[in-house]
């Protein structure tokens, strides 16, 4: 949706000399809830920034530990950040703002944020979870795949 959006968008723009007010809204607005999304699936795979230098060398269950810790910190700053996103949701259902070209509610847009913070909190439990149980049976976390090695 969004590449469609977009390529349709600059043509309008370069070859007819035309664009849509929609358009490109229509386009950052999905790619809001891109980002907010993949950050959760990011959390799913394990695919996020980490360091994974120093659980590789600990032994399993300070491995699991160490990951344990790490998604605790994820779910305190997600729910720190989960709070401070929900007030814009409420001012915009309070006042009624739209948007320029869709003229939809804004507070359809700015639910992304809670909604990615909600979905990012949720599978760093289930993270924690599978690690108390790695843990627990003296196994390694699961871990993503690495970028570098």
């Amino acid at each position: 949706f969004i590449t469609v959006t977009i390529i349709i968008e600059v043509l309008r723009r370069f070859v007819f000399d035309f664009s849509s007010i929609w358009g490109e809204e229509a386009a950052r607005y999905a790619f809001i809830y891109l980002v907010w999304i993949g950050a959760a699936v990011g959390v799913r795979n394990r695919s996020h920034i980490s360091f994974s230098i120093l659980v590789d060398i600990l032994p399993a269950r300070g491995a699991a530990t160490f990951s344990i810790f790490g998604n605790l910190a994820v779910m305190t700053f997600a729910g720190f950040a989960l709070y401070w996103s929900i007030e814009p949701v409420l001012t915009s259902l309070k006042y009624g703002s739209v948007s320029e070209g869709l003229q939809l509610s804004r507070a359809w847009f700015l639910v992304a944020v809670p909604l990615g913070f909600t979905l990012v909190m949720l599978r760093a439990i289930e993270a924690t979870i599978a690690d108390i149980r790695a843990f627990a049976s003296n196994r390694r976390p699961p871990s993503g795949e690495k970028l570098f090695d």
